[in-house]
């Protein structure tokens, strides 16, 4: 997850023992795995082409403390969730992402499901962050160090799956040993605390697993703190997108009816010569309106 290592195949390998997951076009699972896969290739393109550029998707979205809490910028809490160090680090986040985000989606439903991923992909850069400034002593996260990768999303997932669905069967990619979604959950976990302690040249990507992973068995307990996101929805911003554009008409509607009287009641008490060529154009754009 760090910038520098390379060791990622630890963090995201994994699947069942049984079929493939079947992701349908408006699953979330599937949307967040096409916009990883997006930015991976403006990746190769922009930040391969022109590296160091300010164009670069790396320059703008990785997640660091001098840039994300020291200098305000807070949308890279969640677009350093979309960048990748190399394929390697991409390909093992997204096939995490892809056998078990479908356990929770099809649990929770996408709304919420996407809400938990891109909380706990933060709360792993909050975590990393925290330590780096808490407890330098351990050089965990240094102020200017970078944050890159959905690890900390997928060790979220991980964590929910494996308090809401302890007993589930799965086999690791990498060796193909069958053990339980809670033993699985622990044997990472307990791999990311100790390079932590440890102080591993990845003790900042660590920190950020076990952050992600926190918050996911605290949202999986917990299910009514995302309750929030079952409301929002395309469906939803639609309906009020179209409310705010009918409050606003109503609006305009009062205000030009409320200049109407004013202009008749100046008619009518200094005569049609006393209006103003601007009042007399809102007298005809009304009347008019009134009567198509």
């Amino acid at each position: 997850m760090s910038w520098d290592n390379r060791d990622y195949n630890r963090g995201g390998g994994g699947g069942f023992g049984g079929g493939l997951p079947r992701l349908s076009a408006q699953s979330a699972v599937m949307w967040m795995i096409v916009a990883n896969f997006a930015v991976f290739v403006l990746q190769g393109v922009l930040g391969g082409a022109q590296r160091g550029s300010a164009l670069a998707p790396e320059a703008w979205g990785f997640f660091s403390t001098d840039k994300a809490v020291y200098g305000g910028q807070v949308w890279r809490f969640l677009t350093y969730q979309f960048l990748h160090a190399d394929f390697m680090h991409f390909f093992f986040n997204m096939l995490g992402l892809y056998f078990f985000g479908p356990l929770l989606e099809g649990r929770w439903g996408a709304p919420r499901f996407l809400a938990f991923y891109l909380l706990c992909g933060s709360a792993g850069a909050a975590l990393a962050a925290l330590l780096g400034a808490g407890l330098p002593g351990l050089g965990v996260f240094p102020p200017g160090s970078v944050l890159v990768g959905a690890s900390g999303a997928v060790f979220g997932i991980l964590a929910a799956c494996a308090a809401l669905f302890p007993h589930q069967r799965v086999q690791l990619l990498f060796p193909p040993v069958p053990m339980t979604m809670r033993t699985m959950a622990l044997v990472f976990l307990g791999i990311a605390a100790l390079s932590v302690l440890a102080g591993s040249r990845n003790s900042g990507g660590e920190a950020a697993h076990l952050g992600g992973a926190a918050l996911g068995f605290l949202l999986a307990v917990k299910p009514g703190l995302l309750s929030w996101a079952d409301g929002v929805s395309p469906n939803t911003f639609k309906v009020k997108l179209v409310t705010q554009k009918n409050e606003k008409a109503a609006q305009r509607e009062v205000s030009a009816e409320a200049e109407v009287d004013r202009i008749l009641a100046k008619v009518s008490e200094q005569g049609l010569q006393s209006l103003t060529a601007k009042e007399r154009k809102t007298l005809n754009r009304e009347t008019n309106r009134k009567r198509g």
